[in-house]
């Protein structure tokens, strides 16, 4: 199965206020497993970079003001992401910024039916827990070390590594299958029939002391002062 993990970077926090996406990194998985496609992109917002944002990502209105408008690199990024279900965090945040664009250049949004949030995936798993990115990056042992800002790329790399971790992660197929009646139930082991266990019968070892062993403790004992088992009465029968 084919799955798309995406991250965007944005200049703030409502596309419907004049937000603009400013950076989107795709990590193609294919049963689970990265296969090195990817797809990174930086976009001219045209508008100015507020600082909160840009302490965020480190994205300047300079540097991205020779970058290409989103509606040049949309056909692309359509045709990576395909028809595959998208994995973000926190996905309606992304999924908003993303079909904001795609309305601006005239193009179809993404159906929220493809969507797969992360963040939910994580409250049901761990509830009561931190669901950050880097909250669940420590939880499951995974380097962010190089993680200095947010960036688009690095934090869908670092994403698909958590969405494979939240769908079982390397125990994939040993956890509870669901029961007939949809709960879980511990997957049932295939009896072996006793006719088909053969075993090699081998002759029992002798485990008796010999008598020089014999000799050789109780020359060990008695070199032992004060021993408890000589001055102890004997025990009541």
């Amino acid at each position: 199965m084919r799955e798309i993990v995406f991250d965007t970077e944005t200049t703030g926090l409502d596309p419907r206020t004049g937000d603009r996406m400013v950076e989107i990194g795709c990590i193609e998985l294919m049963n689970l497993v990265p296969t090195g496609q990817t797809f990174h992109a930086y976009f001219n917002p045209e508008r100015d970079m507020p600082a909160g944002a840009e302490q965020v990502h480190g994205l300047s209105a300079q540097f991205l003001s020779d970058k290409p408008l989103f509606g040049d690199t949309a056909d692309a990024l359509l045709a990576f992401i395909a028809d595959s279900p998208l994995v973000a965090h926190n996905a309606g945040f992304d999924f908003g910024f993303l079909n904001a664009e795609l309305g601006l250049c005239g193009r179809e949004p993404v159906c929220l039916t493809r969507m797969i949030d992360t963040v939910g995936m994580a409250k049901k798993r761990h509830p009561g827990a931190k669901l950050s990115l880097d909250a669940l990056c420590t939880r499951y042992g995974i380097d962010r070390s190089h993680r200095v800002k947010h960036g688009a790329l690095l934090d869908a790399e670092l994403l698909a590594q958590v969405y494979v971790e939240l769908k079982g992660g390397r125990q994939i197929g040993l956890e509870l299958a669901a029961d007939a009646g949809g709960g879980p139930a511990a997957a049932q082991p295939h009896p072996v029939p006793a006719a088909a266990i053969t075993r090699d019968v081998r002759p029992a070892r002798p485990h008796a002391p010999s008598e020089a062993e014999l000799a050789r403790h109780a020359g060990f004992v008695a070199r032992i002062k004060g021993a408890l088992w000589g001055t102890a009465p004997p025990l009541a029968r």
